[in-house]
């Protein structure tokens, strides 16, 4: 998998990873989704990976992902930010895998 930062993404994260110290995942999420492949990529800050994560090297900072939900990724994606809106976007060269995606800024109190 390789996932590349748009110059505009970079510029967006780099002060949010360097005041919170915290690293980013692409979270594949299904609840309320109704089915297993209707779910809903977000990009989350987290304090550590967990033990289903590998950690994906990029042109900025490693990004981790949930082994178990490689399936719905492309190989090849870029993460970039959609002007006006103040979120990201995950795309592929043949295909939008997230048009609005969040930054998910969980608070420890809601990890637990």
């Amino acid at each position: 998998m390789n996932i590349t930062f748009t110059d505009k993404a970079i510029e967006q994260l780099t002060p949010i990873l360097t005041q919170t110290g915290r690293m980013l995942k692409l979270k594949y999420d299904t609840d309320g989704c109704g089915c297993l492949v209707n779910g809903v990529i977000a990009l989350s800050l987290v304090d550590e990976a967990d033990d289903d994560d590998i950690a994906v090297e990029t042109n900025f900072v490693p990004v981790f992902v949930e082994k178990s939900r490689l399936v719905f990724y492309d190989d090849t994606m870029t993460i970039d930010v959609v002007e006006g809106i103040g979120c990201f976007q995950l795309k592929s060269p043949g295909q939008i895998l997230s048009p609005r995606m969040p930054l998910v800024k969980v608070s420890e109190q809601c990890e637990r």
